[in-house]
């Protein structure tokens, strides 16, 4: 029998080595997993933490032969670049990094994972390496050959995409085309079909503007790119709301009779999950052909090392992986 027809397969990377991705990774050693765990990274960062130092480093080497079926945890080990000291960030390890996160790619793209799981990076030491780099967003999408990925938040009883991504607030409006928009919600109507398992999926677009331009008054965005895409849509079956002003979007009644809200840009609509959710909502790649989710914060370099960090949005992540292994669908 084909071991992956036992058993899901769920790598998680252990993100930035000075940060507290390796430290959170400890604590998915004090609960029970549906899927077999394999951790991607060096095996040396995993004795740092007091207390579980050494039951990490006795955690088996992974081997993609088995099913998972002794040990639900085990280590694909990655060695590091370079000597890393928590808290301190070192552009030597940067290839580390993006090596963990390609060793993972490549497994779900041949299906020896059946999702991966993302601690945090620190985008930084990557660029200051020479390495041009905006995100794990999309990182995964160029190297699964994905032409755009969608970034969505899930916490706190909310689901919350967006339309752009890691752009200067100033770029904005530029950016949000009326293909890139239509695509995206596409992208959006068919992942909460496929991944989430939603039949029928109800989206809550937030305007641009304030109070969705005010009748132009306060922009145009609103009126020439955002309605007549959405009226194009609604016409092809989605299920869509909006322009809404952003700042009633989240109130409970809005909310309530939607699957998503798609926000046209970072800080627009982030906050407010955050508020409702941080450090235990779960941050998810959508539009690729691979699952991915990964954590809602980032690298902590002032915790790393010292048995502090909430793992919590780690496990949610590790758990939301499991269930859309599940119920994804082509």
């Amino acid at each position: 029998m084909n071991p992956r027809e036992t058993v899901r397969t769920i790598a998680v990377t252990t993100g930035e080595p000075a940060g507290i991705g390796p430290d959170l990774c400890s604590a998915l050693l004090d609960q029970h997993w549906n899927s077999r765990i394999v951790l991607v990274g060096d095996r040396s960062l995993y004795g740092r933490i007091p207390g579980v130092g050494r039951r990490m480093q006795a955690l088996p080497d992974y081997d993609a032969r088995s099913g998972g079926e002794r040990y639900p945890i085990e280590v694909l080990h990655v060695p590091l670049r370079a000597p890393c000291t928590a808290g301190r960030l070192d552009p030597a390890n940067a290839p580390y990094v993006l090596e963990t996160l390609d060793r993972a790619v490549d497994g779900c793209l041949r299906g020896e994972f059946h999702a991966m799981v993302t601690a945090p990076v620190h985008k930084g030491v990557i660029n200051r390496a020479g390495v041009p780099f905006t995100g794990h967003t999309e990182y995964l999408a160029e190297r699964t050959g994905a032409p755009l990925p969608v970034m969505l938040l899930a916490g706190g009883g909310m689901r919350v995409a967006l339309a752009t991504t890691h752009l200067p607030l100033k770029d904005v409006s530029a950016a949000l085309t009326t293909a890139r928009l239509e695509a995206i919600l596409r992208i959006l109507d068919a992942d909460l079909r496929s991944r989430f398992g939603v039949s029928e999926p109800r989206i809550l677009v937030c305007g641009l503007n304030p109070h969705a331009g005010e009748g132009g008054y306060l922009g145009r965005e609103d009126i020439d790119v955002i309605t007549p895409t959405l009226q194009r849509l609604q016409q092809a079956g989605l299920r869509l709301t909006g322009p809404v002003p952003a700042d009633t979007a989240f109130l409970p009644d809005r909310l309530s009779q939607c699957d998503a809200v798609l926000a046209m840009f970072h800080d627009q609509g982030l906050p407010v999950l955050k508020h409702a959710s941080f450090g235990h909502a779960v941050n998810v790649t959508l539009g690729l052909p691979i699952i991915r989710t990964s954590v809602d914060h980032g690298t902590a370099l002032e915790l790393a090392g010292s048995g502090r960090a909430d793992a919590g949005s780690l496990r949610a992540a590790v758990r939301l992986a499991d269930e859309l292994c599940g119920t994804s669908r082509p």
